[in-house]
């Protein structure tokens, strides 16, 4: 095949140079439309459609083509057309013909093709190439003859120096060479500043036109871009920042010469307004020579452009290869390395059915053609060519692709679910198959399947926008900046749901008289938010503090957390002050809350934080408020004040026995009741007043964080008579809800003195004195029985521990031998004797019951608890195990009988050896009972005379005449006509 001659020759050829934004590209289409007919080549399909916009607004869409690899619209007759350069033929009949951007003839990948439009693309009348004026000197050389106009720009571009992210003036452009960091630079972005619009070649146009958009109209101040930016794109910037000077250009990671830096940067600054660039991030500052070449557009020249042949041999596949691998005929032109194309034809022509198909010049010529599929994917050379390879298969057996393997691959990629990446994907798949629909000849329905991909790829890509735009872009912040931007003042709400709406938009709430601003809302808008939030959060204030004044104390609450609260809302925070029942509210509130509005909600505060607790706790207040209680009266009261309801009776016993029926009469009407263990308030065990104490309690000891804090206060609520002890919690809290630790157990104060009533009746009985009580053995010692469990809701190895914490011992006796006695007390009663001649006084309680007091009423709820298995001789169950148990019977182990002739120190000596072993308190003097018996001065243990003489006084006194008219002759009268 003959070489066609090379055209050197730059008659009629105009380059018009320049660095960017000197309007190289408006005045090659005002040239265009000057002639009858032209032709402009482009080097993105974003760009071209750009052009063709705005040709079609001037002059009609009937009258203007757009050609690229995926897009043909060709209304018939149209003079004019915008094309890829990749699209240009190589020969027109246009009047006019321009190619943008020339200085892409130097780039490894693409710059064959450049190159062969440069050298032999011409039109009839004119033709213009537009460029960097680094193509002087190699276009003169190749193109005698080559008119060159120099284009200065229209505005200064100047280095800006280094700033961070978070720094970056609005619009500004940042400029990265990978997606991972375009994207971590874009969440960067919005985190900071609102959001950020992506630009980047992966992106179909429709995606790139409505980021583009989405930045142009001012919905976000920030784009984040590739070096696609540098591309003739028209974009509102006003500084360029480099995040990176590195990128991969398809061949090796190398750094960006200066004419490429030159290239990106000069998209700051439009027309007559300036631009500025520089770098942020990790990149350091840009050295001085360089800045000077950038801000002056002094580069090195371009010195070859890449070349590859177009005269090629279809004979065989081998000679096709061979007229792809020829030399550059002159000086300045350079071998290109392998394009996909030939990458592609290399990896087919080792494919055996594919070699054997590609037969004669026709087939190679149609393998050739195939080749030409782009790699939009960006797959491996191997993946690509199965592709083709397919297509070929079909061409060449049946004439066209396979319409069934066309639509599977199609409805692979027609989803739009997915993050991202996928979607990027899937549009990079439909386009290799929209690229299929536009050649001739390849289809028997090209125009079905030129709809459907483009129907996909639109769906696709406006996915792939609202992916980008949720991902990157803060819609709230975003239109709010755009409003500060215009000075307009913003509208603010506030709705009843206390969420505060600024240009509709959520930016904090009311919460009380707090605003709690969103955290989204921390962005350089903030402090404009806020300033337009505050406009109407005074005028709020003063009517929420009117509303609340006039509130009931129905509509306040203290929570547990110590936080006082109106219909919700909260308003103070309690604080401890030195008396722990009148704590104080700090209020929480903005300080737009001034003035006579903050007093008024102070002084409503106070007024019923004071209600509240002298209402849960009335007990205690009475207590305080009670002048008539004088003396040691008045200082019980205290004492009881001051441990906050519950006071165990062995602390006070002196007090106590000080005290005349008169005197505890007057506290009984307080609420008060005297136990055989402690001095409490009934009133105070219920939930409301023990959560109020164990707050105050908690504040005055900054024990909100304490183990068990709230928790004990659960079970009071629930009814429980006793539970088992949380050893995390702080045994304080027990305390404070009621409750008295015990062993295992904690017991309610309430519940120990029903207890300690059921034990007092059994001891108190005497053999002989009327009915035995339950429980009742000898007059000393008692058994426990299932009443005295269930009320505590214990069992018996839980009754065993806490009689022993409450000072009680046992003694073991055989089961049989407690039975025998027991039925012989219940089947022979003997007759009741008069109070006044019985012999011996009643077994105590415990070291607490000191004096013969009128008996207590118990005064709280009985709450009710489920049966606890009983013990000793009430079992009604038995197995062999259990008939082998002793029975245990109890004693009050702190009396001590005069019978046992023990010496004071002993009794000493086995206190302290009893203390050290149970932990019991020794006795202290003066704590022992009035009726405990103790041996005279003159008892026969050192006199036996004395004792004689003591006898037969007795004997005397004893022999003394009854009045026949007294009582107890009546009584002794009516017992001896029993007994006959």
């Amino acid at each position: 095949m003959a070489k066609a001659p090379l055209i050197l020759s730059g008659r009629d050829v105009t380059a018009v140079l320049g660095p960017t934004n000197t309007g190289k590209t408006h005045l090659a289409i005002e040239r265009m439309l000057a002639h009858d007919s032209g032709m402009i080549g482009l080097p993105l399909r974003l760009l071209a459609r750009e052009v063709y916009n705005r040709i079609s607004e001037k002059i009609g869409p009937n009258r203007v083509s757009l050609i690229t690899g995926e897009e043909k619209i060709i209304p018939l007759g149209a003079p004019y057309s915008v094309c890829t350069v990749e699209a240009l033929p190589r020969e027109t009949k246009a009047s006019f013909v321009a190619i943008d951007e020339v200085q892409l003839a130097g780039d490894l990948a693409r710059g064959h093709i450049f190159t062969d439009r440069i050298l032999h693309l011409r039109g009839t009348q004119e033709t213009m190439l537009l460029g960097a004026s680094t193509m002087q000197g190699i276009l003169q050389k190749l193109l005698p003859g080559l008119n060159v106009v120099s284009r200065p720009r229209f505005s200064q571009l100047l280095y800006a120096g280094s700033k961070k992210l978070t720094r970056l003036p609005s619009r500004t452009a940042i400029v990265a060479f990978s997606a991972d960091d375009v994207y971590a630079i874009a969440e960067l972005i919005k985190r900071q500043r609102g959001g950020a619009a992506v630009v980047m070649g992966a992106l179909s146009p429709r995606t790139r036109n409505a980021q583009v958009a989405l930045y142009q109209s001012g919905d976000v101040d920030f784009l984040v871009a590739t070096d696609a930016i540098g591309m003739g794109l028209n974009l509102d910037v006003d500084h360029v920042a480099f995040a990176q000077t590195r990128k991969f250009d398809g061949y090796q990671f190398r750094d960006l010469t200066a004419a490429e830096m030159a290239q990106i940067a000069g998209r700051a600054g439009r027309h007559m307004r300036d631009g500025t660039f520089g770098v942020t991030g990790r990149i350091a500052d840009l050295d001085k020579d360089l800045v000077e070449r950038i801000e002056s557009h002094h580069f090195d020249p371009v010195k070859v452009l890449q070349w590859r042949s177009e005269d090629l041999d279809f004979t065989t596949l081998d000679s096709l290869r061979k007229s792809l691998e020829a030399a550059a005929p002159v000086e300045g032109l350079a071998r290109a390395l392998p394009a996909v194309d030939a990458q592609a034809l290399d990896n087919l022509s080792h494919d055996y059915d594919i070699a054997r198909l590609a037969d004669r010049p026709e087939r190679v010529a149609l393998l050739w053609d195939a080749c030409a599929l782009p790699d939009y994917r960006k797959i491996a050379p191997a993946q690509h060519a199965e592709i083709i390879a397919n297509i070929y298969r079909d061409l060449v057996k049946r004439g066209s692709v396979n319409e069934n393997y066309l639509a599977e691959q199609v409805s692979q990629a027609d989803r739009v679910d997915g993050n991202i990446d996928t979607l990027s994907h899937r549009i990079a798949q439909i386009r290799t198959w929209t690229f299929v629909s536009h050649r001739p000849g390849w289809l028997t329905n090209p125009q079905h399947w030129q709809e459907k991909t483009r129907e996909i790829e639109d769906r696709l890509s406006d996915a792939l926008h609202e992916r980008l735009t949720k991902r990157f872009v803060d819609r709230r912040t975003s239109v709010l900046m755009k409003r500060l931007r215009e000075n307009v003042m913003m509208d603010a709400e506030i709705v009843q749901t206390g969420d505060v709406l600024v240009e509709g938009h959520h930016v904090g709430k009311l919460d009380g008289f707090r605003f709690i601003a969103d955290v989204n809302g921390e962005g350089a808008d903030a402090k404009a938010l806020r300033a337009a939030a505050d406009k109407i959060l005074a005028g709020e204030f003063e009517k929420k503090a009117d509303r609340l004044a006039a509130s009931a104390n129905g509509d306040f609450a203290v929570g547990s957390d110590g936080v006082v609260r109106w219909i919700g809302q909260p308003l103070a925070s309690l604080a401890a002050t030195d008396d722990i029942l009148k704590p104080r509210a700090v209020l929480l509130a903005d300080e737009q809350l001034t003035g006579q509005a903050r007093e008024k909600v102070a002084e409503r505060v106070d007024r019923f934080v004071s209600f509240h607790f002298e209402t849960a706790l009335k007990p205690l207040f009475d207590l305080i408020n009670a002048d008539a209680l004088v003396g040691m009266t008045r200082g019980l009261a205290f004492r009881l004040v001051e441990h906050l309801g519950v006071l165990p009776r062995r602390d006070v016993a002196e007090e106590v026995k000080s005290l005349d029926q008169i005197s505890r009469a007057a506290l009984r009407r307080l609420g008060t009741r005297f136990g055989a263990f402690h001095i409490f308030l009934p009133m105070m065990l219920k939930p409301a007043p023990a959560q109020a104490i164990t707050l105050l309690w908690a504040l005055k000891n900054h024990a909100r964080d304490l183990a068990g804090y709230g928790d004990v206060l659960q079970v009071l609520a629930a009814g429980r008579t006793s539970v088992v002890v949380d050893p995390t919690f702080d045994p304080t809290f027990y305390q404070l809800a009621g409750y008295r630790i015990l062993g295992r157990r904690a017991v309610r104060v309430d519940i120990l003195e029903r207890l300690a009533d059921l034990i007092r009746n059994a001891v108190n009985w005497k053999p002989g004195s009327g009915p035995r009580p339950d429980g009742a053995y000898d007059g000393r010692h008692f058994l426990v029985t299932p009443a005295m469990m269930s009320i505590l809701g214990a069992t018996a190895e839980d009754m065993e521990e806490i009689l022993k914490s409450l000072g009680y011992r046992f003694d073991k006796k055989d089961k049989a031998e407690i039975a025998a006695k027991l039925q012989e007390l219940d089947a022979t009663p003997e007759e009741a004797k008069p109070a006044s001649v019985v012999e011996h006084p009643a077994e105590p309680v415990g070291d607490f019951a000191t004096t013969p007091a009128v008996q207590e009423t118990a005064t709280t709820e009985e709450v009710k608890t489920p049966e606890a298995e009983p013990v000793g001789p009430h079992f009604t169950k038995k197995t062999t195990e259990e008939e082998e148990k002793p029975v245990l019977l109890w004693h009050y182990q702190g009396r001590h009988d005069y019978r046992q002739s023990r010496s004071n120190g002993d009794k000493k000596k086995r206190s302290v050896q009893r203390f050290e072993k149970t932990g019991e308190r020794p006795e202290k003097s003066g704590e022992s009972r009035r009726d405990k018996q103790r041996p005279r001065k003159n008892s026969s243990f050192n006199n036996p005379k004395a004792d004689a003489s003591y006898k037969q006084h007795k004997s005397k006194s004893q022999s003394k005449p009854v009045d026949p008219d007294s009582p107890f002759a009546k009584l002794a009268a009516l017992r001896d006509q029993l007994k006959k």
